[in-house]
């Protein structure tokens, strides 16, 4: 892969974290209301962000050169990023516009936000896993966009269930 291709995908994985980041600010000032055609925009939006997320990892043209077991350690990381995603999804059962009570069973009694750390386990771990240095430290503002998501997230949660502050004390995340 040549350099233009490397920042291209740079750019389509900046794109997509913004467009995120859009679409949870205008939810947050009830200027959009989530349904079925935002949440395939950014059901799409997201896919396009995780493909070109793995395809910049991979392609990373500031490669670093490790032991082994942090490729393993980084494979490992991603993993498990992946089975927080999925358990969470599978507990919840939706990716947006949850309308019921406040989940707190399965692995959301131990973990607020499964899904949102599931990513960030994902943007460190796929770096590590391929040496890729630029996209580590890239990873470390995606980190940052992930944690605006779920401060924007945590402000709704805390004015629709009044529970969630002692649920905020007994979980992690």
């Amino acid at each position: 892969m040549n350099n233009n291709q490397f920042f291209i995908l740079v750019l389509i994985c900046s794109f997509t974290h913004v467009v995120r980041s859009g679409y949870e600010v205008l939810k947050h000032k009830k200027l959009l209301i989530p349904g079925k055609f935002y949440f395939a925009i950014i059901f799409t939006n997201m896919a396009v962000l995780w493909i070109s997320w793995f395809a910049l990892c991979s392609q990373d043209i500031y490669k670093i050169h490790y032991a082994e077991v942090y490729h393993y350690f980084g494979i490992l990381l991603a993993l498990m990023g992946g089975l927080l995603f999925f358990t969470a999804l599978l507990t919840i059962k939706t990716l947006e516009s949850y309308d019921g009570d406040l989940i707190t069973k399965g692995i959301y009694s131990k973990i607020r936000h499964p899904m949102y750390l599931g990513f960030i386990c994902w943007l460190i771990g796929f770096p590590v896993y391929f040496g890729a240095l630029f996209s580590f430290f890239l990873s470390l503002l995606f980190i940052v966009n992930v944690l605006f998501w779920r401060s924007l997230e945590e402000i709704e949660l805390e004015k629709r269930f009044p529970s969630y502050q002692h649920y905020k004390k007994t979980t992690l995340f």
